[in-house]
């Protein structure tokens, strides 16, 4: 059936101790969607349930080859999930404190888009 995007939220997430790509995508995920409620998904979109919405997570976050899918989807809690990640996002310089067992000095910046789809009867895309 023809999908339709239903919303795109966009955030912004980052570790600053730690140097882990992962929790950056994931913050930058849970800040996309930190502010939301989507009654459309029922009083336009005619969802019975909000595992019924498709959502497309794009990532783009330093050291994309280390980011933990499950990890970052996890932060979703409804709907049928996919994730893209690539490179990009920012690599700023912090200060290593060894009490956060900082590898390094380097504060990873993640940026995140996550797109609900819906399931419609005409569309413009198909999925």
């Amino acid at each position: 059936m023809p999908l339709k995007r239903f919303v795109i939220e966009m955030g912004m997430g980052i570790d600053q101790h730690g140097q882990e790509p992962t929790v950056a995508a994931a913050r930058a995920v849970r800040n996309a969607i930190a502010n939301n409620a989507l009654p459309g998904i029922w009083e336009v979109a005619g969802l019975s349930h909000p595992n019924e919405m498709i959502i497309e997570v794009q990532v783009a976050v330093p050291y994309p080859d280390q980011v933990s899918a499950d990890e970052v989807l996890a932060v979703l809690p409804f709907g049928q999930k996919r994730l893209t990640v690539e490179a990009g996002g920012m690599i700023v310089q912090g200060r290593a404190i060894a009490e956060f067992a900082d590898k390094n000095d380097e504060m990873l910046i993640a940026v995140a888009a996550v797109t609900v789809w819906v399931e419609t009867e005409s569309g413009c895309r198909e999925n």
